[in-house]
């Protein structure tokens, strides 16, 4: 099958017809909770998910990573907990839940009241892999307050007891290496005309630079309308992309050609 193509039809059905062992990171936020409405009558169900997990498991590369970004409805005053029933299965499944990292919007852009309750301005990040992390390029560009001064102190043991940083007199560069809480504002409301939850194209390119090489493949089971097919174009990674709606199929098509005329031009 032809690769940097948006193949539509079903996620379970169209995984299934890749071979194991294949991609070297899955990124994608499937449809949680069904808190949008995408067009179709289908429900995620966990059941549906886990036969979806279980296939993701199948195709990824060992050292390949998967990028699950997911939240929870609220129902009855109480939090689904999905997110978490999710993680906890791609651990039951084999893979290791390398980090939980933290989107923050900044703004709330969820579904729900707020008559009893904070505002939620986050999703879940769930960094798997399988194995150990084969690619780590940390994105390098927290800013320091100490710039320019000699690195100091101790780091704490685990019987409690202390020793002097290893790296100890060095001068502390501009930037250091982010946290696992990334801020990037949502999508605002006038420019989601291609879909109702697009992902930020930095929050997914960040990703894409953090888990993968050049020349890498990128799988979205969930792509939407191709951002992460965009952030593969930029930086040199190779993807495929499954999507169910047509309409949305045809919208990635049109930007991935408007995103290689950029290239031409």
């Amino acid at each position: 099958m032809e690769l940097n193509k948006i193949y539509q039809g079903d996620c379970l059905g169209s995984i299934q017809k890749w071979p194991a062992n294949y991609f070297d990171l899955v990124i994608t936020s499937p449809p949680y909770d069904n808190l949008r409405i995408y067009g179709t009558d289908d429900d995620f169900s966990i059941e549906k998910f886990q036969l979806i997990a279980r296939e993701i498991f199948r195709v990824i590369k060992q050292g390949g990573v998967i990028v699950w970004i997911v939240g929870d409805a609220c129902i009855n005053g109480s939090e689904t907990g999905s997110s978490f029933k999710q993680a906890l299965y791609f651990k039951e499944i084999g893979l290791n839940l390398h980090d939980t990292m933290i989107w923050n919007k900044g703004a709330f852009t969820a579904v729900g009241a707020l008559v009893n309750k904070y505002a939620s301005v986050f999703e879940y990040m769930f960094v798997l892999s399988k194995g150990t992390p084969k690619t780590f390029n940390p994105i390098k560009d927290r800013p320091n307050k100490s710039f320019g001064r000699s690195k100091h102190g101790t780091i704490r043991q685990r019987d409690g007891t202390t020793k002097p940083i290893s790296n100890i007199g060095r001068k502390i560069p501009a930037f250091g290496q982010r946290f696992n809480i990334w801020e990037c504002p949502a999508e605002k409301s006038n420019s989601k005309r291609f879909h109702p939850a697009m992902f930020p194209e930095h929050l997914i390119r960040d990703h894409i630079i953090s888990w993968t090489n050049e020349d890498d493949i990128v799988l979205d089971c969930f792509m939407g309308s191709g951002t992460t097919g965009i952030a593969c174009l930029q930086t040199g990674r190779r993807f495929i992309g499954i999507e169910k709606q047509k309409k949305y199929v045809e919208i990635a098509e049109k930007r991935f050609s408007a995103e290689l005329l950029k290239d031409i031009l």
